[in-house]
């Protein structure tokens, strides 16, 4: 894609530019010759032909939007002269045919994970505390600054000073001149290569807000999602904390577990603070349950898994212009890829599939999926109207300096994460993925607490494009970014783990880069090479309370 402007599909109206465009740039599209009015900055979009108020625009092929004014061809779309449309949709779905991408190259391809005693497999092992209502969250801080540290796990701290060590040499009989020569600083790589227990990745902490107050939907909401990070193959074992009162009860908890499995074997230990002796003892229960619930999580080592038991995320957030021609398309052919392979690839963001939901309704493999994805996007629709804020608000200020200026384009462009495989399930939020393929997932289209919905229903690995950058990650799934464009992956290279912008500069090709993807993807699950979240401590954790959400 080295050329300075595209066409995305023979049925778009509007044009994407590649580069800056003066203006008096003569473009030729399929025999049409468009002589610009105006400049054009990359990433934005000019009219192939001359617009007239109510003309409908095109994009990716499907319905994107409205003019409302008239638009000379050659002249920027933009916010001021087109508004938000999308297609109607129905829950009738049709025969949907599939042609598999080539997995030769990957065929046997394994990854060393941690294998669960229910047959699932982590890429990575963690210990979690959790607090099941948010008046334990300030216990849950001090456990934090009990542990992590000293076990040589995540600090919040650039480094830490040994005073200790200070402490030793003085009744020991230093002189000032040995204490002044004395190193007494540790790095956090140096923290991390003193830790305890080798095998396990680390402690996490999810603190969060609800747990009580709010609706008792709320409480069950969120113990929903917190037993699926307990049951989530990247978690060894929990201490969970109660006050007592709370409506987030233990028993609550408890139920949720069994829900999803009720034959789950792992170590998980329950303290109520309002049966406690003290706030002390609360603590001192809580910090010897975790050591020794580590030292079981450090007998499990990694060992060779196959592909089929990733369970991928597909994520976006900080979308530009570049975003559905380069990075998700991308990850959409390593989403085809892994379903081919056996494995279970996650769509979720339901605002940001507005306008292709038809598309999506034909591609569900049962009539009852169809109709619970066309439902679920009813009742979210409506319930975003009735608060005045449609799908239609969705793109945020950065979405459309960047180039996107309606919902419908933002989604159009967002929904290729998901490739072109059937979809197997459709799960509203906290229901567990259980099928290998293609699984979709309601979620808000906000960043963290999609993010912290895909882990929640099983993603043990999260892919997440952007165009302008963000910091994202998870407390327990490795949360890999990936990058529209190469200036942002040059610009933010210390947060940024993949490049896709090599597909606009027609260095590569959407099938070439997907192939890098998912071998970048193995080399992670494995261990073998950190993601950028996990590096960085981007611990990103937000329950969805089912409000609503864009």
């Amino acid at each position: 894609m080295s050329q300075s402007y595209v066409q995305i599909d023979s049925k778009d109206n509007i044009i994407v530019a590649i580069t800056n465009l003066k203006s008096g740039t003569k473009a030729t599209i399929n025999g049409i010759t468009v002589t610009l009015k105006e400049d054009i900055k990359e990433k934005h979009k000019f009219s192939l032909n001359d617009l007239v108020v109510g003309d409908e625009i095109f994009m990716y092929g499907v319905l994107i939007g409205k003019a409302i004014k008239p638009i000379q061809a050659g002249c920027t779309i933009t916010i001021d002269n087109i508004k938000h449309a999308s297609a109607s949709y129905n829950e009738s779905n049709k025969k949907y045919e599939w042609t598999a991408p080539d997995i030769s190259k990957f065929e046997g391809r394994t990854f060393n994970g941690y294998h669960r005693a229910d047959g699932k497999v982590g890429t990575a092992n963690y210990w979690l505390v959790i607090p099941l209502t948010f008046c334990e969250n300030r216990n849950v801080d001090v456990l934090e600054g009990a542990l992590s540290e000293k076990l040589g796990y995540e600090t919040k701290k650039d480094f830490a000073v040994d005073t200790d060590t200070l402490i030793n040499k003085y009744r020991s009989g230093a002189t000032p001149e040995e204490l002044y020569n004395t190193s007494i600083i540790t790095t956090k790589e140096e923290i991390s290569k003193n830790r305890i227990f080798s095998n396990v990745d680390g402690i996490k902490f999810l603190k969060h807000d609800g747990g009580c107050g709010g609706t008792r939907e709320d409480a069950k909401t969120l113990c929903n999602l917190l037993a699926g990070y307990i049951a989530n193959p990247n978690v060894a074992g929990a201490t969970i904390l109660s006050l007592g009162c709370q409506n987030a009860q233990i028993q609550m908890l408890q139920d949720s577990l069994k829900a999803i499995n009720p034959d789950l074997s792992k170590p998980i230990h329950y303290l109520e603070q309002q049966k406690s002796a003290s706030e002390r003892h609360l603590i001192e229960e809580a910090v010897k349950h975790t050591f020794v619930g580590l030292m079981e999580a450090n007998k499990i080592e990694r060992k060779p898994a196959p592909l089929n038991k990733l369970v991928l995320g597909l994520e976006c957030g900080g979308s530009d212009g570049f975003s559905g021609i380069s990075a998700n398309p991308t990850l959409g052919y390593a989403s085809d890829l892994l379903v081919a392979l056996g494995g279970s690839p996650v769509l979720a963001e339901f605002p940001e599939l507005n306008g292709v939901e038809q598309d999506i309704i034909n591609r569900c493999e049962t009539e009852h999926d169809a109709k619970k994805f066309h439902d679920l996007m009813r009742s979210y629709s409506k319930a975003a109207i009735a608060v005045g804020s449609g799908f239609e608000n969705n793109p945020s200020p950065g979405n459309i300096k960047d180039g996107l200026i309606t919902d419908a384009m933002k989604s159009a462009g967002a929904a290729k994460k998901g490739g072109t495989s059937p979809v197997v399930q459709v799960l509203d939020y906290t229901e567990q993925v259980t099928k290998p393929g293609l699984n979709l997932l309601c979620t808000p289209g906000n960043d963290v607490e999609s993010t912290t919905g895909l882990v929640g229903s099983g993603c043990n690995i999260v892919v997440f494009t952007t165009g302008l950058g963000t910091p994202t990650g998870n407390p327990i799934a490795p949360v890999l970014k990936m990058s529209s464009n190469t200036d942002l992956y040059e610009r933010m290279n210390d947060i940024i783990d993949i490049n896709a912008g090599t597909i606009i500069s027609g260095e590569d090709t959407i099938e070439s880069m997907g192939e890098k993807v998912l071998d970048h993807i193995i080399e992670v699950a494995s261990g073998e090479v950190p993601s950028k979240a996990v590096q960085q401590g981007h611990n990103d954790f937000i329950p969805w309370k089912r409000g609503v959400s864009l």
